[in-house]
């Protein structure tokens, strides 16, 4: 996204892989996975090049008959973004994706989209996949940004509150799973959840931008900082969603209920204030863009004073050393900017700039958080 242009769309990691090619493959491993009348026919491939930026969706519908009814349906497939791509995320590990959302589905009531196949044989497309059924329903756009317009910026306050509190829900539903380390051990390691997954993100920092010699001060010194003020102890750790908020949830045009919970490739064991920030602080990412273009934006929306009343009123849980959280946060998202940039940078439809910190579009809100000056409602 241009800094300025709000409505500009930038192309993500989408397969060059050919549409009808790839639909004869899946029809012809569909008819190993079952039981039909006849081959199944895959129909309608797309492959959306807006939004998944870390991944390859594709998008298909599937014929077959069983007893001679008709069956199928519509699809999802996910798969790891292509090298040439010059993906965002260093790992995209299916298979722990894979479990994770089957392991929630099983211990919650949360609508996980209904999963139908984890497929590891690289040969068959190219790179290991899944399949799930495809859900219908909306979510609250990025790109372009909510804050500009579409159904949530449409909704009423009263509306816009209850998306938020459907969001807190899910979180606390995810963090209410039992046993988190049992019942995820890919997620579990030595020492502490928090410092594990903090040393997880120098280490993608490094892969992402330094190790290529693009360094980032503002990053590097939020990465001291955090160090500096690391913070106590919040209580037992929980399934961590990783990328919860309403771009990742689907609702219901019809009643406004929750449709499907998605994208969990971030999922981690953690402090329940990692999933608590995360959605505060994007919201206010795209609120800040929308103020910086004279636009009201949806100050309502997200407002870190809800998101805390909600989620302590579900859980009952006091959440702690907030402030840090979402400085981390802040980082965390500086890095995914940063290495967009980088990645623009790379395909030629953007040039590099003297001062490195502009990599990171929201390098305002962090230096704010990093100096005690931010506002947050």
């Amino acid at each position: 996204m241009s800094a300025d242009d709000p409505n500009q769309r930038w192309e993500l990691t989408v397969s060059d892989r050919d549409n009808d090619q790839l639909a004869e493959q899946l029809a012809a491993w569909l008819a190993t996975k079952v039981d039909a009348d006849d081959a199944p026919r895959v129909t309608s491939l797309t492959k959306p090049q807006a939004g998944g930026m870390s991944s390859t969706t594709l998008l298909f519908e599937a014929e077959w008959t069983k007893d001679g009814e008709p069956a199928g349906g519509s699809f999802v497939a996910r798969m790891p973004p292509e090298q040439s791509a010059f993906p965002v995320f260093e790992n995209y590990d299916l298979e722990t994706q894979y479990a994770v959302m089957a392991g929630v589905a099983e211990a919650t009531d949360i609508p996980v989209p209904p999963l139908c196949w984890m497929e590891s044989d690289a040969s068959i497309l190219g790179s290991p996949f899944f399949v799930m059924r495809r859900v219908s329903g909306r979510v609250a756009e990025d790109n372009p940004p909510y804050v500009f317009f579409g159904w949530v910026f449409d909704s009423t306050p009263e509306e816009r509150l209850e998306i938020t509190r459907k969001t807190v829900e899910a979180i606390a539903k995810v963090h209410g799973i039992e046993n988190p380390e049992q019942k995820f051990p890919m997620l579990d390691g030595e020492g502490s959840a928090l410092r594990r997954h903090f040393e997880a993100q120098k280490q993608w920092y490094n892969w992402a931008l330094a190790n290529d010699g693009f360094r980032i001060p503002l990053l590097e010194r939020t990465f001291e900082y955090l160090e500096q003020n690391w913070p106590g102890d919040s209580g037992p750790d929980v399934l961590s969603w990783g990328d919860a908020r309403p771009g990742n949830i689907m609702f219901s045009e019809e009643t406004g209920e929750t449709a499907a919970v998605l994208d969990w490739e971030m999922a981690a064991i953690g402090p329940r204030e990692l999933d608590v920030a995360w959605p505060i602080l994007i919201h206010r990412f795209f609120q800040d863009i929308a103020t910086q273009f004279d636009q009201p934006g949806l100050p309502d929306f997200l407002r870190r004073s809800d998101i805390e009343k909600l989620y302590q009123e579900q859980t009952g849980h006091t959440l702690v050393d907030l402030d840090w959280y979402l400085t981390y946060a802040a980082l965390r998202h500086g890095i995914v900017m940063a290495r967009i940039k980088r990645r623009m940078i790379h395909f030629g439809e953007d040039t590099d700039t003297a001062d490195r910190d502009d990599y990171v579009m929201h390098r305002r809100l962090l230096e704010a958080l990093l100096d005690g000056t931010y506002a947050w409602d």
